[in-house]
């Protein structure tokens, strides 16, 4: 995979895509990480690359100008590609699991990281996508990016060195993930649950299904309405809820 990054700010990209999985990704030729400052395309000789708005308003817009020829750059630096054009946007769709999932399966990620107080609207021409991170306003698009890149990065295949671990993430199932233990089984008085470590690889796959539904359903009971369960999750669910109601 291919990702370009146009951003006023590159040196905040140096450390995070450097590091842990997407450096590892990088190092095993599995990603290609290119950062450019779309300040090196205005065509004014002060390299600036906002102006004020057409009728008046609050805080500079991003020329249309910079970006479309640092695009029209990338285009001739890889014409073979077939490019989705993220602009980072607090008015764009949500970012989620899902829409990683689909750019993780794309061959060539372009995210254009605005700044000041917006973009000419011209600019929302050159784009396949406008995403939001979530619904707060940040200073730029930078951080914005950097999500967005780490959730797809792991996503493709030999990133990660165990392909179950993305494959049963919270969000990916649907459902939050069970809680997990590892070594020492017994700590301050607190032990690991006997199911798991009795060998009995079916149960053990039981209680995690059932402890995931349980999860969920404390920290994010919106998540439920959104999945379609088998017959065997509503009748644990069902159990789980009689818990519930018993020891209130």
């Amino acid at each position: 995979m291919k990702i370009d990054v146009l951003t006023l700010f590159p040196r905040m990209f140096e450390g995070p895509m450097g590091e842990s999985i997407i450096g590892k990704a990088v190092d095993k030729k599995l990603l290609e990480i290119n950062v450019s400052n779309f300040r090196d395309h205005s065509d004014s000789k002060h390299q600036t690359v906002d102006d004020y708005p057409y009728g008046g308003g609050a805080g500079m817009l991003l020329k249309v100008q910079p970006i479309y020829d640092n695009l029209k750059h990338i285009e001739e630096i890889s014409p073979e590609t077939k490019k989705r054009v993220i602009l980072l946007d607090p008015a764009g769709k949500q970012f989620d699991q899902k829409m990683a999932e689909e750019f993780s399966e794309e061959e060539h990620l372009v995210f254009i990281c605005g700044h000041y107080e917006g973009y000419d609207e011209r600019i929302r021409t050159l784009v396949t996508d406008e995403v939001s991170l979530g619904d707060y306003v940040l200073t730029g698009g930078e951080l914005g990016a950097m999500v967005m890149i780490d959730a797809t990065v792991r996503l493709l295949p030999e990133v990660l060195g165990n392909k179950l671990s993305a494959q049963t993430d919270s969000h990916s199932t649907g459902l939050l993930e069970h809680p997990q233990y590892t070594r020492p089984a017994e700590f301050n008085g607190m032990s690991v649950p006997d199911v798991l470590t009795n060998g009995n690889h079916k149960l053990i796959d039981e209680w995690q299904q059932k402890e995931s539904l349980r999860r969920t359903l404390e920290r994010r009971p919106d998540m439920l309405e959104k999945i379609e369960l088998t017959e065997q999750q509503e009748k644990w669910l069902q159990e789980i809820q009689n818990e519930v109601n018993d020891h209130d």
